[in-house]
């Protein structure tokens, strides 16, 4: 074994390790263009998980600290070059040529970093319980009915779960004593309608009610058996177009999740009609701008159809999000759940502030910037007709 290269890898690799990668192949008959190592515990042993990838899978091995400092020693420095390293104390780079002599560069750090070893295979806590039977997730599909997740709908439960993380977050902005309004716009099979419902009635006790409007009367017929089944008596499902829906005057939450394209600014013009306290809403399908947009300056970037739709997408968030603040929301984009389960990912969470409110200066700004972009989101317009309803109907009763 080469003692001067395990001397100097003995020194990187313990409980002050954060990450480090070996890259830099010597031959083209090595496959993998990087190793990637990162110190974990298991059963509060401290070990090493060596990760690679095949451009499909990843692959994990775990060592314990002498059989790695073996393993780079022996096979790992006779394909690579070189090792980068992340400590807790230093950046740390280790170049080792043919003869397999070590140089190292060793930068210290001004302030130390917090250690990253954590144990493996921790299960995370979920706000929804585990091996225990929620009726409505077993009716949907997610679980058995001893409690266990169904593996493929796994994603689904973490979906459900993240959501209501975003709901753990606004509960200090929902008041106590009085019952409270929510409206779930495109509802459709309606796990995050039921799961809101189960956690804020039965886990945190609020006096809600909750309405759920899909278009689909075979999703809603379903969704109110389910309902009336559970005894969610406050629980409300109606068939029904987002855009026309006048059931109610008031309401103190509206959520809205994948309602396609236009569908999202009708649901978030209601909502500021309504003063809700909270929004919440995943959009989905902006195609509004995408035949609207044009910038002389971004022109060689939006010739390409998919960076123009992708540009398109994230515009018409961001201006949604720009306009809410001018109603006095105090508004976040967010990422809703890992893009690798759906590109769908940006949350607007929008809590109703008025000191929030916008100023005159910042209001020219959005204004400067849709006209650079050539945009006229149909939100603005819509929230424009409303101001200008409330004037006319000043101005009658005067």
């Amino acid at each position: 074994m080469n003692s001067k290269l395990y001397e100097v890898l003995s020194d990187i690799f313990d409980e002050r390790l954060l990450r480090a990668t070996l890259s830099g192949k010597r031959n083209a008959q090595v496959e993998i263009d990087k190793l990637k190592i990162r110190p974990v515990k298991i059963k509060g042993e401290l070990l090493f998980q060596r990760t690679y990838s095949d451009g499909k899978r990843e692959f994990h091995k775990n060592y314990e600290r002498e059989e790695l400092l073996r393993e780079l020693c022996e096979q790992s420095f006779g394909e690579y070059k070189q090792l980068n390293a992340e400590t807790t104390e230093a950046n740390v780079q280790v170049l080792v040529n043919r003869k397999g002599i070590p140089a190292v560069r060793k930068t210290k750090l001004m302030t130390k970093r917090e250690p990253a070893v954590r144990e493996h295979n921790r299960r995370k806590k979920y706000l929804l319980p585990v091996d225990e039977p929620v009726p409505f997730l077993v009716d949907l599909g997610v679980m058995t009915k001893d409690g266990k997740i169904v593996n493929s709908r796994y994603d689904k439960f973490r979906q459900i779960n993240r959501f209501l993380e975003f709901i753990e977050d606004i509960l200090p902005e929902l008041p106590r004593g009085r019952e409270l309004t929510l409206i779930d716009f495109g509802c459709g099979k309606s796990y995050l309608t039921f799961a809101m419902y189960y956690y804020l009635k039965e886990v945190k006790g609020f006096d809600i009610r909750i309405i759920g409007l899909d278009l689909k009367e075979d999703v809603i017929e379903h969704c109110s058996a389910l309902a009336k089944k559970y005894h969610y008596d406050k629980l409300e499902f109606l068939n029904g177009d987002i855009a026309s829906y006048e059931g109610v005057n008031e309401v103190d939450m509206v959520v809205t999740l994948h309602a396609c394209d236009t569908a999202t600014d009708y649901a978030l013009q209601k909502a500021v009609l309504w003063g809700a306290r909270v929004i919440l809403s995943v959009p989905c399908c902006q195609h509004e701008l995408n035949g609207q947009i044009s910038s002389g300056l971004m022109q060689p970037l939006l010739k390409y159809g998919l960076i123009k739709e992708r540009m398109a997408a994230l515009l018409t968030d961001a201006f949604r999000a720009d306009l809410l603040e001018e109603q006095g929301y105090r508004t976040q984009l967010l990422e809703f759940i890992d893009l690798e389960h759906t590109p769908k990912n940006i949350l607007i969470r929008a809590v109703k502030k008025p000191s929030a409110k916008t100023s005159q200066k910042q209001q020219k700004e959005l204004r400067d910037c849709m006209d650079a972009w050539s945009a006229s989101p149909l939100l603005e317009k819509l929230l424009q007709d409303r101001k200008e309803a409330e004037k006319t109907a000043v101005s009658e009763r005067e």
